[in-house]
Order: C-alpha cells, then sequence, then structure tokens
C-alpha cells in the first residue's frame, strides 16, 4: 500500500466512524468530559484525540508495519484539527 493509499483508506475510515459515532467534535468532547472527571482535571477534545494518537504511535513501537495502527494515525491527525477549530 502506497501512502496516498493508506490516506485515502484512513478517509473511508473517518467517514465510517462519522456514520457510527456522529461528529468527531461530539464524541470526543463526552470523550473529554468522562476523563476530565476521572483524572481530576480539564481535558480537551484535542488532548482526547491527541492521547489515542500516542496510543497508537506506542503500538507501532511494537508493530511498525501494522496497517490499522497507521491508518488510525493518519485519522487521529485529521481529526484533531476538526476538533480544534
Amino acid at each position: 500500500m502506497t501512502g496516498e493509499e493508506l490516506l485515502q483508506h484512513a478517509v473511508a475510515v473517518v467517514r465510517d466512524r462519522r456514520r457510527t459515532y456522529g461528529e468527531p467534535l461530539d464524541l470526543f468532547e463526552r470523550v473529554a468530559l468522562r476523563w476530565s472527571q476521572h483524572l481530576g482535571t480539564k481535558v480537551t477534545a484535542a488532548q482526547v484525540v491527541l492521547c489515542l494518537c500516542d496510543l497508537k504511535l506506542a503500538r507501532l513501537t511494537i508493530d511498525p508495519a501494522h496497517l490499522d495502527s497507521l491508518v488510525d494515525v493518519a485519522g487521529y491527525a485529521a481529526v484533531v484539527r476538526e476538533v480544534q477549530r
């Protein structure tokens, strides 16, 4: 799979998740609220997305070729842009 094909696949995944879970800003604000309650400190939607990206990057240190993690990193990079607006 080329880099461009990976990004196209990531676009399809983000679209599918949007249909399944709704708008990223709404979803990640809900997650941020829950994490804020658990951690006792304010967490933003963008921080949630960045932390999830970190999870995928940590997994990639174990298997750098793992396609799902690579696709998720690309998708989260796009979504963090959306939730920062």
